[in-house]
């Protein structure tokens, strides 16, 4: 039970740090481009409090860690005013893009670190191995969650920035509440086709990591 608790406890920590950095990057990328609404905000900061949303940053991460599914989750979104950004929806894919592959990184900087200390296999301990564990494996859930492309989600803008028109305005339609709505809906009726596909995604990008590093 104790073990279970630890885990939960850690599970919700990872998450908080990996949100809360997921949305910085969102906004310094914004702001690099030439806006400023994420700063005027007060969301160029990891203060969590700022980052999270109850539902997809605490429930849904730890219903799905207590159902030992992969765990995945998101963010009240930074806004930004793409009008602002230098190339427009161009720039708005890149600022989309750097929440993901800030997850992208942390997942690989913590695989190095957990692979040749061999924390990620136990050597330091069972704590170093969740910890180590659950960054890895948290990362690049929100990772993939996040490059969905329904509105709101990051993938998303980088759709529309390739997309005709007419998607376009489909998608605009769907952001906000109805976009968001859309993926609980999705999460709820779909959520073995979700575990597998964030399964099968963790999988991929784990064997380009242990590829990168000659194994």
């Amino acid at each position: 039970m104790e073990f279970d608790f630890l885990g939960l406890v850690i599970v919700i920590a990872v998450v908080v740090i990996s949100i809360s950095l997921h949305e910085l990057a969102h906004g310094l990328v914004a702001y690099w481009l030439g806006d400023n609404t994420a700063k005027d905000a007060g969301r160029l900061t990891l203060n969590p409090i700022k980052n999270i949303d109850p539902y997809m940053s605490i429930i849904v991460p730890v219903i799905l860690y207590l159902l030992k599914a992969p765990v995945f989750g998101g963010a009240k979104p930074v806004p930004v005013n793409s009008t602002n950004l230098k190339w427009r929806e161009w720039g708005m894919a890149l600022v989309a893009l750097a929440g993901p592959f800030t997850n992208f990184l942390l997942a690989f900087i913590f695989f190095l670190i957990g692979h040749f200390t061999g924390w990620v296999y136990g050597a330091g301990g069972e704590i170093a191995e969740i910890i180590f564990t659950q960054f890895i494996f948290t990362n690049l859930g929100f990772m993939i969650f996040n490059l969905i492309p329904i509105p709101p989600l990051d993938g998303s803008r980088v759709l529309y920035a390739i997309a005709p028109d007419s998607i376009r305005r489909l998608m605009m339609n769907l952001e906000g509440a109805t976009g968001i709505m859309i993926v609980y809906l999705l999460i709820f009726l779909f959520g073995q086709f979700f575990s597998q596909l964030m399964i099968d995604g963790m999988n991929a990008v784990l064997h380009f990591f242990y590829f990168v590093i000659g194994m």
